[in-house]
């Protein structure tokens, strides 16, 4: 008996310490992501719109095929729920259900933007503040599972928060004057200014429902896209300098953003990843980074591949980790995991301010 009660104790150790591995393994309890069609996993698949990527080849080089994303393979929060210990990627909204939440929900909708009309000519899409709304139905539900409301704040302050809108607000909104009118109404300056007042309301409301580790992520390149390249770059290489310098102003007023909050709020963390600057730094040595085309789509349609984005069972181009954009609009995932890794962990000082994802998980 002596014998068998030793040896129940080994395994009872053994399991103790792979239960502590795979805590230790997990830097932050959850991790909760808003944004657009750069890191939707699924939640437009069900919704009346164009802009969705159930279908092949999206997701071609996915364990799971496709699931919605817009990507060949993962998207940049993929890559930073693996660097974060994850051992799955974080579940959209439209499917997490029970306590799948606790490991955190994905929020983000293709063609969302900060503003409520952004994005409407491709129909349903769910808008930051849309997202915003559905994360505190999300928060109601953790209170259940964990049984009250200050066990539930402990457990979300921990958590990281991931947003990253404000490209469809430019590329489906102000740049495109036939449908929408705000670039007759304000100038860049004053567009910039609106959405960062918009912006802020809504990470008010994250805050005010236990938000505390917050990773704004700036808007990248939206002029070196293949789809401006092929409508407004006349050889189709040069960038479109009039959106870059208007997604630069808004990046800005970001960073500024990210001091006021830290400014204010003593018991919450907030940083910047500086994408404008890492694709940047990609697209100006990108033959360091494996890549040989930086200005087509890897499938799409018409100049550039930039018109549209893939076709429904569209051959892609074979060679797709030399493509710097899968599609019209949309970066592959080797351009996603540059991203997601630099984002993670800074390679370069100008990769994220004050402090990267790595450092604001030990926090």
């Amino acid at each position: 008996m002596e014998k068998w009660c030793g040896f129940f104790g080994v395994i009872l150790l053994v399991l103790n310490f792979l239960c502590f591995i795979g805590v230790k393994g997990q830097q932050v309890p959850c991790y909760f992501i808003f944004g657009d069609s750069l890191v939707d996993n699924g939640n437009n698949n069900q919704l009346n719109s164009l802009a969705r990527a159930d279908y092949l080849p999206y997701g071609i080089d996915f364990p799971n095929g496709p699931t919605g994303r817009f990507s060949n393979g993962k998207t940049t929060v993929d890559v930073i729920a693996e660097l974060l210990g994850f051992d799955d990627y974080i579940p959209p909204y439209s499917t997490a259900r029970g306590r799948q939440i606790l490991q955190g929900v994905n929020y983000a909708s293709a063609a969302a933007g900060i503003r409520q009309e952004t994005g409407q000519q491709l129909g349903a899409r769910i808008s930051f503040s849309g997202q915003v709304s559905n994360y505190k139905n999300t928060v109601s539900q953790v209170v259940n599972l964990l049984g009250d409301e200050d066990t539930a704040a402990n457990y979300l302050s921990k958590c990281i928060y991931s947003i990253g809108l404000g490209s469809n607000d430019y590329l489906n909104n102000y740049f495109m004057p036939a449908l929408y009118s705000t670039s007759r109404q304000y100038t860049p300056e004053q567009y910039a200014e609106v959405l960062i007042q918009e912006y802020t309301r809504q990470l008010q409301n994250l805050y005010d429902y236990g938000a505390r580790k917050f990773v704004l992520i700036g808007i990248g390149q939206i002029g070196c896209s293949p789809n401006e390249l092929a409508q407004n770059s006349p050889d189709g290489r040069t960038c479109v300098e009039r959106i870059n310098s208007a997604n630069r102003i808004f990046n800005n007023k970001l960073i500024g953003l990210v001091d006021q909050f830290n400014n204010a709020n003593s018991d919450a963390k907030f940083i910047y990843i500086n994408a404008y600057g890492i694709f940047q730094d990609i697209t100006r040595n990108p033959a360091a980074y494996g890549f040989r085309v930086t200005n087509a789509g890897c499938c799409g349609v018409g100049r550039n591949n930039g018109q549209i984005t893939c076709l429904p069972y569209q051959t892609p181009c074979q060679n797709r980790d030399e493509y710097l954009f899968w599609d019209a609009f949309h970066p592959g995932e080797h351009a996603n995991v540059i991203i997601g890794r630099r984002s993670y962990r800074a390679q370069s000082s100008s990769d994220a301010y004050p402090i990267d994802i790595s450092r604001l998980a030990q926090l």
